[in-house]
């Protein structure tokens, strides 16, 4: 049995399809609220904060994958990631099951250096620090040979369905509305996207690759990287919409800061706007060359067509 923990997020639903369909249909979600996504899925409602819901979730599966999110509020993820992290952990040892982290880049530093698998932890804020505690926490464990992991990084998501981001929800959901997108600071700099059914898609097939674990990677991206000015142009001509956008100066967005928890809690991750995001996944492009990235005008083609579908319903 293969084991989605957090699976009621766009990347653990996109995550139940990949498994169902190339490798196992024993599939379990776990979630406060979980709801089938195949037909043959097993739901088991649990909070992860609790030591003993974990493992009792964890029992009796081969491979567990980490996907659960938190609310962008900075003293929760301060407070709950470590708990969870640790709980996790624990649970996978108790029972032997090998474990597949999905996460961020929040702890690489915020600048156009290029990202590798070994780039440093040099966070900036606390939801970057809690991002490397919490990743830190994994490696001991797979360094002392307690755990059997594999660690799966991405960086910012665009996607379909409830896909959550700040490019989705800032700019594709304002075009798609014939409204103007919003850009944080600069549009002339590259942005590094991973569309999130290939997020998924390649870390079910990490966790089904037995020589992955042990490791880092970096998952797919479609290396032709575009400046958001760029990613506008494109999205606006496949919607059927105009290009039009503004720019939030740092001014503009502390004072939305003072009104908005939300807008307050993404100040730590302003920096990386300013500057190239350039996320290297070549690794996983060596040892998975037949996997296929999505190039940005088949994932926004897909994101209008599903759209499209939804208003005609």
């Amino acid at each position: 049995m293969q084991t989605i923990l957090g699976a009621s997020g766009q990347i653990g639903r996109e995550l139940a399809v990949c498994l169902n369909r190339d490798f196992t249909k024993d599939i379990r979600l776990v979630s406060r609220r979980p709801q089938k996504v195949n037909e043959t899925d097993t739901l088991f409602q649990a909070d992860l904060l609790d030591p003993e819901q974990t493992r009792r979730t964890v029992e009796g599966s081969e491979i567990v994958y980490l996907t659960a999110g938190l609310p962008m509020d900075t003293q929760l993820w301060i407070v709950h990631w470590p708990i969870i992290m640790r709980n996790v952990i624990a649970a996978c040892e108790i029972h032997g099951a090998k474990l597949v982290y999905f996460d961020n880049t929040y702890m690489y530093p915020q600048t156009s250096e290029p990202q590798y698998e070994n780039a440093p932890f040099i966070p900036n804020g606390g939801k970057g620090q809690v991002r490397a505690q919490i990743t830190t926490l994994l490696l001991e464990a797979m360094a002392k040979g307690t755990i059997d992991a594999v660690i799966c990084r991405a960086p910012e998501f665009y996607g379909p369905g409830k896909t959550q981001s700040i490019t989705n929800s800032t700019i594709l959901d304002k075009l798609l509305a014939g409204e103007s997108a919003r850009v944080f600071l600069r549009d002339d700099v590259k942005r590094s996207l991973i569309y999130t059914p290939d997020a998924s898609r390649a870390m079910a097939l990490i966790g089904n690759t037995p020589d992955a674990y042990g490791q880092t990677w970096h998952l797919p991206c479609d290396d032709n990287r575009r400046t958001y000015r760029e990613l506008i142009t494109l999205a606006a001509d496949i919607f059927g919409t105009q290009p039009n956008y503004r720019i939030l100066k740092r001014w503009q967005l502390w004072l939305a800061g003072r009104f908005s928890l939300k807008v307050r809690d993404a100040a730590e991750l302003l920096p990386r706007y300013e500057s190239d995001n350039i996320f290297v996944s070549d690794k996983f492009k060596a040892r998975f060359p037949d996997f296929k990235i999505t190039a940005f005008e088949e994932g926004l083609e897909t994101i209008w067509q599903e759209r499209k579908q939804a208003k005609e319903k």
